[in-house]
């Protein structure tokens, strides 16, 4: 009996250990690499579909329901054991993507995408639930940083790749080539996993998980209620509006009264967590949800294909490589993050005042520039929440914090495609002006644009540039909330080994 007590590792051969942390990768990179993969091909869906206005939605959805299922997936694995939650996750993440290479609408499309993130939620966590049953300490440390380089691969391949499969085989190929891959993870895991049967049963909080759901949903609806209800302002969006406020104080008050909250209220009393929360929704609302629209300004403004496009991406994941591995080099030997959050919103915040006075004729290598830019903000900046809160918050909580962090950047992100959104389309809607050769700015594709006469594509270039230039201020706008929260933030030093945390004195409390 000793034996089953013992905390030994789930698979005790390293070959065997080998292979399976190799198919955990592959549906890593499955399910990060499915976000990125669509944004170059996004304007050629848009051109067949129409509907520009739900653009957004194709991003927005799969976020949405990746952020909201994240919380729960984890306590799942801990009640039934990671084995059968981890690969009921690649199901449903494979089949949302078969349905999504055989979508005939906008809105099956939107659908099938919703089917995916649910998907995609369970297998980001369950992958590194799993690794802490694989690996003792020590190794795991090691193991987790090639996780950190399949995400960041992940970013770099998915713009181009996606670009690239859409220009050869069409944009269903980008979807459909995730059933072969998510058949042969599913395959290797059912035959190489064992299955490690839980010694307790928590008590999962599923009233918390969906009012917390709920209430993300109702915020991104609502953001979004003057493209879906005709006005910002109408029936439909204030009873969304106050549907989410219900389901938010009711979460309040589930929260205070579960044995084993989602998140612990407590939390909320640390203005560090707080501040922090704040700068990872600002975070994942300049960076996650940007990554669409900056491939279809590319598109649109410049004329590039989308393969050409997404080659542009490279240079904003390289900067964003350089900041994160430096951050975290820096981070480690002097235990300070507050200059990070500063010095990465500070970059993004000048990237975007500068995109937002980019016109037609601006030289690619200019826009590549910027773009780099704000890759290295983006990367700076990219683990400060996530340690933060891990130190600021008690041991007990530490999984609850890292947890409201990563949901809170999903849902920053949500919301911030929303708003974009928004924004593009009732800029285009303006426009008064007949372009000839073109019915419908709306449904243009790359393609269709390349064929077009000289000056119709310069005209098209002109109107995108200039319905860009409001949603760029915004994003600035966005990265300055965020900078002045980096600037709040307590000067804290992380403790070494055997040390308390304490916080260095501000400097009025130093002249006191």
């Amino acid at each position: 009996m000793d034996m089953q007590l013992a905390p030994q590792p789930l698979v005790t051969d390293p070959r065997r250990r080998l292979i399976l942390f190799f198919f955990l990768m592959t549906a890593m990179f499955m399910a990060t690499l499915d976000n990125q993969i669509v944004s170059t091909a996004l304007p050629t869906i848009v051109g067949e579909f129409g509907h520009l206005e739900r653009f957004g939605w194709i991003g927005s959805a799969y976020l949405l329901a990746l952020s909201a299922v994240m919380p729960l997936y984890g306590k799942l694995g801990d009640l039934f054991g990671r084995k059968y939650v981890m690969m009921t996750a690649i199901m449903i993440f494979t089949v949302g993507s078969a349905v999504c290479g055989l979508a005939v609408s906008m809105n099956t499309l939107i659908a099938a995408r919703v089917l995916q993130g649910l998907g995609g939620g369970g297998i980001m966590v369950s992958i590194f639930a799993v690794n802490a049953d694989l690996f003792e300490p020590r190794e795991r440390a090691r193991y987790q940083s090639y996780s950190s380089l399949v995400l960041m691969a992940s970013g770099a391949i998915g713009p181009v790749l996606g670009g690239t499969m859409s220009d050869l085989f069409g944009w269903r190929s980008i979807f459909l080539v995730n059933v072969p891959i998510g058949l042969i993870a599913l395959a290797g895991l059912a035959v190489m996993l064992p299955y490690r049967k839980p010694h307790r049963r928590p008590r999962i909080d599923y009233a918390g998980a969906l009012l917390l759901a709920l209430t993300t949903t109702s915020i991104v609806l609502a953001t979004d209620s003057s493209e879906l209800f005709g006005a910002l302002v109408s029936p439909q969006s204030i009873g969304i509006v106050a549907f989410g406020v219900v389901c938010a104080v009711t979460w309040v008050f589930v929260e205070r009264r579960a044995p084993e909250p989602i998140v612990p209220l407590e939390l909320f009393r640390n203005s560090t967590f707080n501040l922090l929360l704040v700068i990872s929704i600002m975070g994942g609302a300049i960076a996650i949800g940007m990554v669409n629209y900056l491939a279809l300004f590319l598109q649109t403004t410049t004329g590039l294909s989308p393969s050409a496009a997404g080659l542009l991406f490279i240079l904003l994941t390289g900067g964003l490589v350089c900041g994160s591995l430096s951050a975290g080099r820096i981070i480690s030997k002097t235990g300070r993050y507050k200059p990070f959050a500063v010095a990465s919103l500070t970059c993004s915040a000048i990237a975007f005042a500068l995109m937002s006075q980019i016109h037609a004729g601006t030289p690619i290598a200019f826009i590549g520039a910027i773009m780099m830019l704000h890759g290295i903000g983006i990367g700076l900046a990219q683990q400060v929440p996530v340690i933060g809160v891990q130190n600021a918050a008690p041991a007990r909580d530490v999984g609850a914090a890292t947890g409201s962090v990563t949901l809170s950047r999903m849902g920053g992100a949500s919301i911030a495609i929303s708003i974009y959104g928004a924004i593009i389309a009732s800029q285009l809607n303006k426009v008064g002006v007949s372009i000839p050769g073109v019915a419908d700015i709306e449904q243009l594709t790359p393609k269709m644009m390349a064929s077009l006469p000289e000056a119709s594509r310069q005209s098209v270039a002109d109107l995108y540039a200039a319905a860009f230039s409001p949603l760029f201020m915004t994003a600035c706008a966005i990265a300055l909330i965020g900078l002045v929260a980096a600037l709040m933030l307590k000067p804290v030093q992380l403790p070494r080994a055997g040390e308390t945390l304490r916080p260095q004195p501000t400097t009025a409390e130093a002249a006191e």
